[in-house]
């Protein structure tokens, strides 16, 4: 008899859809973007399209045009080709890809002691991934300040500044997660002075690219910054948010190095390690994105669909803090419109958080934060009169 051991682990944290974290429409339903109807319906009528499997890094005009909507059309390291691209299982698995390969063969080969640092706090998922890809020297930089309900610059450059030589920092493109709180363009230049100096390795992931504030150039222009000043990066991308391609599991890791040698280099041990873990990627909502970002008309329909969402968003926002400040609700709520994307956090504390999910019957997370595309125009007074309810009182 074969006899399997172990232990029992607590169930992991909840997906996004399972924490209420996709797009909800004003009546809260989801919402297939009306280019993706579009797009699916010329997908199934094409007599010239097979199940054959993909090549393993993916489908290539997939690849290409997702790396160029993150680096943008004149990006130089594109026409200097020294840009490639994986096509994963969504976001986190460009994440994967790249911690299982850095882990390999950056700061040496299989070096697991290489420092990571992730933003604290950050999405719950972030550990876990370069845990499991085999790193052991997991670290957190500062980054949120609950004083000032905002970023806490001086604490992240500082921990940037003490962190060792070639150390890995996982950084937020746009509508970081959890706190919806970005670097301003300013402050990114001084992230990015202090990583070059330090010779620190940017991993950006990209989950919100044009979700964020409607702006596809705007929410990319950490990373392309960061490419400008002549960092080899990684930067996982995905499109669930975006698309609303949530169960199809669309992603991209993009590889900016120094020289198109040295790329195809990384994408061949980067072929070698998607091999063991799916072998090759599902095509269905690669095709979907690609022939979205391929076709001009479907792309400005796309960029159409998108800023709909972001636009909804931020306007759930406004409202929201409108009615906190005439309600006259303690403290200030300037933050939940200087935050970004789909979370807030609201700055509520635990024993406000637990009179809002036992007695208003309103979930969100025990940090305080909340989907905004949760709030709708039918629930918003109920909403907002509810936390002014929990902050009066138990200030």
């Amino acid at each position: 008899k074969i006899k399997l051991k172990c232990r029992a682990l607590p169930p992991p944290p909840p997906i996004d859809g399972q924490n209420l974290g996709t797009y909800r429409t004003d009546e809260g339903q989801p919402w297939v973007l009306p280019v993706v109807k579009k797009v699916e319906q010329k997908i199934a009528n094409d007599a010239s399209l097979n199940h054959e499997y993909l090549p393993i890094l993916g489908l290539p005009e997939f690849r290409a045009n997702a790396s160029r909507i993150v680096l943008g059309e004149d990006s130089r390291a594109i026409k200097e080709n020294r840009v490639g691209g994986v096509q994963c299982l969504g976001g986190t698995g460009g994440l994967r890809i790249g911690a299982e390969f850095l882990r390999r063969w950056y700061n040496g080969t299989n070096n697991t002691a290489t420092p990571v640092y992730i933003s604290s706090p950050s999405w719950e998922n972030h550990n876990s991934v370069f845990v499991n890809a085999g790193f052991k020297d997991i670290r957190a930089y500062r980054y949120w300040d609950a004083a000032k309900r905002g970023l806490d610059l001086e604490g992240l450059l500082e921990d940037m500044e003490s962190a060792p030589e070639f150390s890995i920092f996982v950084l937020h493109a746009c509508a970081h997660n959890p706190t919806g709180t970005d670097p301003t363009l300013e402050q990114w230049k001084q992230i990015a002075a202090v990583m070059k100096r330090r010779f620190l390795f940017p991993f950006f992931d990209s989950a919100y690219q044009g979700f964020a504030s409607g702006c596809l150039d705007r929410d990319a222009w950490a990373v392309r910054y960061f490419v400008s000043e002549g960092f080899e990066l990684f930067c996982a991308q995905s499109f669930s948010k975006n698309f609303g391609l949530y169960n199809e599991r669309v992603g991209n890791l993009s590889v900016v190095g120094k020289d198109a040698d040295n790329v195809q280099r990384v994408l061949s041990q980067m072929e070698k390690i998607v091999r063991t873990i799916w072998s090759n990627p599902p095509s269905q909502g690669a095709r979907i994105v690609a022939t979205t970002l391929t076709c001009p008309q479907l792309f400005a329909e796309w960029k159409d669909n998108v800023k709909t969402m972001a636009d909804r968003v931020l306007l759930m926002r406004s409202e929201l803090r409108a009615r906190l400040q005439a309600l006259g609700t303690p403290g200030t709520w300037n933050h939940i419109t200087e935050q970004i994307g789909m979370f807030s956090f609201t700055g509520l504390n635990p024993k406000q958080v637990e009179y809002m999910i036992k007695e208003k019957h309103i979930y969100l997370m025990a940090s305080g934060r909340i989907n905004m595309c949760g709030l709708t125009t039918k629930n918003l007074d109920y909403v907002a009169s509810s936390i002014h309810e929990a902050v009066t009182k138990f200030q």
